[in-house]
């Protein structure tokens, strides 16, 4: 049997996350970490207080009745449970986070909240509890295909918030839904128009790009976009390896021109330095000294030199007398 190449290894977890995301539809993994209102925890604090309303209501209107009128009767007890249901209904509390649409005889009135706030029953009506928090919802592009016509699958995260309680009520019918299907498009749109190398390197530029193409939308109905995230991008498995061999050979490329740049600069501090060394002899023989001693010391040791390199010692002094010792061989021609 054959065994899978290196890079078939690399990409098979890649192809499986592929076919799988292909086959379950526009429902990713990604879109289960939404934040709609069914999946915040249950807020019972608005019920807990119509109901201790209700009962106090009915328990004062109950008392009031049978002192006026001296005993307990049917009627006493249906006015005071008429009464306790108007009570309920016209007092209201909204949570830190919520702002209150209300409604008169169906036109906008006002938006109240947080805290205790009445309505009036029958004439008024709660239109839009918002959520003032920021909100997250993830969305995904399943075999889009790029401009250079390669299918990818795409996974991306949007964190919004509402700014305006009254535009989210009144200019769109159920702005999460709306958040994630814009998001949707543009992600697609935005797919369309670049090539499998803009979206894989430039990456934060695609997250701008989405984020100004979101808001254009959602500023009207009063949600502003803080920020779009790129989560996942997969390619299919036959065009991972040719992408790693063209990124190899652009790395090689960029070392070979940056190695063919530092020996230009070489070859030209060498010409500078050989122009200066021509004009000057005396700065020859002393790089040339320079150069002796140096390699006396790396040496320590005895280091044999030509006789040519004793000049630049002797440049300037009087001719010693001749002795028998060795003498180098300018002494000797002199």
């Amino acid at each position: 049997m054959e065994r899978p190449s290196k890079c078939d290894k690399k990409t098979y977890g890649n192809e499986n996350a592929f076919k799988h995301s292909t086959r379950s539809g526009s429902a990713t993994d990604i879109e289960t970490i939404n934040s709609p209102h069914s999946r915040q925890p249950k807020d019972n604090a608005p019920q807990v207080f119509s109901a201790i309303i209700f009962i106090i209501a009915f328990i004062l209107a109950m008392g009031i009745g049978s002192v006026i009128s001296e005993k307990m009767t049917i009627w006493i007890l249906c006015i005071s449970f008429v009464v306790a249901i108007l009570v309920a209904a016209t007092i209201r509390i909204a949570s830190q986070w919520e702002r209150v649409v209300i409604l008169r005889f169906g036109s906008y009135n006002r938006t109240v909240g947080p805290g205790l706030f009445f309505i009036i029953p029958f004439v008024e009506h709660i239109a839009l509890r918002a959520d003032m928090r920021i909100m997250l919802t993830g969305f995904s592009a399943e075999e889009t295909l790029t401009s250079d016509l390669v299918p990818v699958n795409m996974d991306a995260a949007i964190f919004w918030m509402v700014w305006d309680a009254e535009k989210a009520c009144l200019e769109v019918e159920n702005y999460y839904d709306a958040v994630s299907m814009a998001a949707q498009t543009a992600l697609r749109d935005a797919i369309g128009r670049k090539n499998i190398s803009d979206i894989t390197v430039h990456r934060d530029k695609l997250d701008q790009e989405l984020k100004d193409k979101i808001e254009e939308k959602t500023t009207t109905w009063g949600i502003s976009v803080l920020s779009v995230e790129i989560r996942d991008i997969v390619i299919p498995k036959e065009l991972q390896c040719d992408m790693a061999a063209a990124a190899k050979a652009e790395r090689e490329k960029d070392a070979r021109i940056v190695l063919a740049e530092v020996e230009r600069d070489v070859a030209e501090m060498l010409l500078d330095a050989t122009e200066v060394y021509r004009k000057d002899e005396m700065a020859f023989e002393l790089r040339s000294m320079h150069l002796l001693s140096e390699g006396v010391k790396e040496s320590n040791g005895t280091l044999v030199i030509p006789s040519a390199y004793s000049e630049g010692f002797r440049r300037g002094r009087e001719p010693r007398p001749m002795s028998d010792g060795p003498v180098f061989e300018s002494e000797a021609n002199e």
